[in-house]
């Protein structure tokens, strides 16, 4: 009765504890820690991030250290429960295995850690010879000796059959020419897989992959993934963990079918020890190498039209701004056509724009904003014109100013016009632009020419003399032809 009696107050204290966590945690701290100062060749180095009183939510990049390899990472936690007050913690640790024995030097570096920026200061490493097992005297008595008796026996390592697999895949098997498709190099491994498995060098092999898989007559929209974060996602009904190496979006320039040939990924993958001991490694370095299933991606041209090999493709609409609706003659006003939605927001071209004497527009200033998330690219760009009406009246904006591009979704052309009305009072300035504009090389003959009069009978006399030379040597050669 006293045992069940400790174990309800114990009970109870830890569910008082727990309800009292908004009231009584501690504030967040977060902090970077780094191993020590030196280890062994075959040790290694860690560098540790530690959140207090809060998930550990988000980080990015752990540090490259010269002289050291990446491998792997590991994470811990915990939750205290002290008269009442409840403090937790939570870490990651990145281990660094030393390529070669030396002094190292790791320089301050920063990392945002659950949104904060945290600081480091750096360290130097000595990295010194192996370090040698502790062994212990052969002829000495061991209490311990049949309850750990296998652990001088060589170890045997078993391999364990991964639930995981790369892929390379598009969210559309066919597109038009200038229509984006989406692209994703991803490893994934199941919920239920019971295989250690780490990743190798990824950045050095995503550097030879892109190699083989990049398409050259694409414009490419990169997605510049940088940690390898698993995300959940479900397959044929089953869980699994997706880690984008790569992401990027293409738009085609030509009809040329887009061809992704078979490529690899190594990854590191542990054997397993088969009898597990308490002094014994656990498991085995090994790797295995991944390869993705080849893909092709069919370009398709648009429908005829009259524009069809200058039109933007995608799925836009308008937004506009104009700085006054009511004008005078001769005072300029600002005009901003926006083109947003989803496509290759940096191959929109500016509006077409007719000339004409009732208003002069000046070359548009140009701003874009092009943002990749959720496996989209969106943006917007912007078109700010200057512009200067030169004839009173009520103009509509859609009469100067129109942009057509094509929907792949609804495979048709589509227009963006103007619904802006502009009302123009004053005087006609139509004439003043005339003379304002080039007249052309004749005119530009009178800078240079003097403006002295001269008599227009001055030289007949000269005329006169040359027509009767002519009329002579005329007549000379005529008596010379007969004469023969």
């Amino acid at each position: 009765m006293k045992l069940l009696s400790s174990i309800r107050q114990i009970t109870s204290l830890l569910c008082t504890g727990f309800l009292l966590i908004g009231w009584n945690a501690f504030s967040q701290q977060v902090s970077i820690q780094l191993g020590p100062d030196q280890v062994g060749f075959n040790q290694v180095f860690t560098i540790t991030i530690t959140v207090e009183n809060d998930q550990l939510k988000s980080y990015n990049g752990f540090p490259d250290i010269p002289g050291f390899a990446k491998r792997g990472t590991s994470s811990s936690s915990s939750t205290n429960i002290v008269n009442g007050r409840v403090s937790s913690r939570q870490s990651i640790i990145q281990n660094y295995m030393p390529k070669a024995e030396g002094t190292y030097v790791i320089q301050p570096f920063t990392m945002e850690i659950n949104g904060q920026t945290v600081n480091s200061p750096g360290k130097t490493v000595k990295v010194g010879p192996p370090v040698q097992q502790q062994t212990r005297d052969p002829f000495s008595i061991d209490p311990f000796d049949d309850f750990f008796s296998n652990r001088n026996e060589p170890q045997e390592f078993v391999d364990i059959q991964e639930d995981a697999f790369l892929a390379l895949t598009m969210d559309k098997d066919e597109v038009f020419i200038g229509e984006g498709f989406t692209m994703i190099l991803a490893f994934y491994v199941a919920d239920d897989n019971r295989a250690p498995l780490q990743f190798y060098e990824p950045a050095k092999q995503l550097s030879e992959i892109l190699k083989e898989i990049k398409p050259s007559n694409c414009w490419e929209e990169n997605f510049n993934i940088d940690n390898l974060n698993g995300q959940p996602v479900t397959i044929n009904n089953k869980g699994y963990n997706q880690y984008k190496i790569y992401q990027a979006t293409y738009y085609p320039l030509n009809l040329d079918t887009i061809s992704f040939p078979q490529v690899p990924f190594k990854m590191i993958k542990y054997k397993v020890a088969k009898n597990p001991s308490f002094f014994g490694r656990s498991r085995q370095e090994d790797f295995k190498t991944y390869y993705t299933k080849p893909k092709m991606i069919l370009v398709k041209n648009l429908p005829p039209h009259p524009l069809r090999d200058e039109v933007s493709v995608g799925n836009y609409r308008l937004k506009e701004e104009i700085s006054s609706e009511r004008v005078n003659t001769g005072t300029s006003f600002n005009y901003a056509f926006t083109v947003f939605g989803e496509g290759n927001i940096s191959a929109i071209n500016r509006p077409f724009t007719e000339t004409n004497r009732i208003m002069e527009f000046y070359p548009p200033n140009i701003r874009q904003n092009v943002n990749r998330g959720n496996n989209r690219v969106t943006g917007n760009k912007t078109f700010n014109y200057y512009i200067i009406p030169n004839e009173p009246g009520d103009y509509d904006l859609s009469d100067f100013f129109e942009w057509v591009f094509f929907n792949p979704e609804s495979e048709d052309y589509d227009t963006l016009r103007s619904e802006i009305s502009v009302n123009v009072t004053g005087e006609s300035k139509r004439n003043n632009q005339i003379l304002s504009e080039d007249m052309g090389s004749f005119y530009d003959q009178i800078e240079i020419e003097s403006n002295q009069l001269k008599a227009m009978h001055k030289d007949e006399w000269l005329k006169t003399f040359a027509n009767l030379f002519i009329l002579i040597m005329l007549g000379a050669s005529i008596y010379l032809v007969f004469k023969k």
